[in-house]
């Protein structure tokens, strides 16, 4: 991103977002699970002995930075290219007021690539952005969470896309 340092002009529509939006550069995610660092996002907590708080039973009305949002008239969203029921991730997001937007909003017409963790990002984006309108044009202000799955292996991508040949994707059901 051109916010970064990148002069290349390679994220246009992400650098206009970073200069007329709120552009958090300090915000550090603690622990060595992606579970683990949606509890520190959300919650500002560091790691906890156990099971992460995201999985544990009666993780709900807890006070996260969404409400901080929420307090301040935004729509806390959690956006995810996986599906919402993976590690408890729909009900503690939704049981702290977020509305959780997932895969299965995609139409599958719109799901140009998938492996076993989620689609591909592009398609999270696109989802993400018509959201994002969707909300904007209601005049709606939202406090969006967008997780994507490409940090997972198998690492793999669509074909044409970097100069790295992809891997031989899994199936998925």
């Amino acid at each position: 991103m051109g916010a970064f340092g990148n002069a290349k002009g390679l994220t246009p529509q992400l650098d206009r977002l970073a200069r007329e939006g709120l552009l958090f550069t300090q915000l550090y995610a603690t622990g060595t699970r992606t579970v683990r660092g949606l509890e520190a996002l959300a919650l500002s907590l560091p790691p906890t002995p156990g099971h992460s708080v995201v999985k544990r039973p009666n993780n709900d009305h807890l006070f996260t930075v969404g409400e901080v949002f929420a307090e301040k008239g935004y729509e806390p969203l959690y956006l995810y290219g996986g599906y919402g029921y993976f590690d408890n991730m729909e009900h503690f997001f939704g049981g702290n007021g977020y509305t959780v937007i997932d895969r299965t909003a995609l139409d599958k017409a719109d799901i140009h690539y998938e492996n076993i963790w989620g689609v591909a990002d592009e398609d999270l984006f696109t989802l993400t952005l018509r959201e994002l309108d969707k909300r904007h044009t209601a005049g709606t202000k939202f406090f969006a969470h967008v997780m994507t799955t490409s940090n997972h292996r198998p690492y793999t991508y669509p074909a044409g896309r970097i100069d790295i040949p992809p891997r031989p994707v899994p199936t998925v059901p």
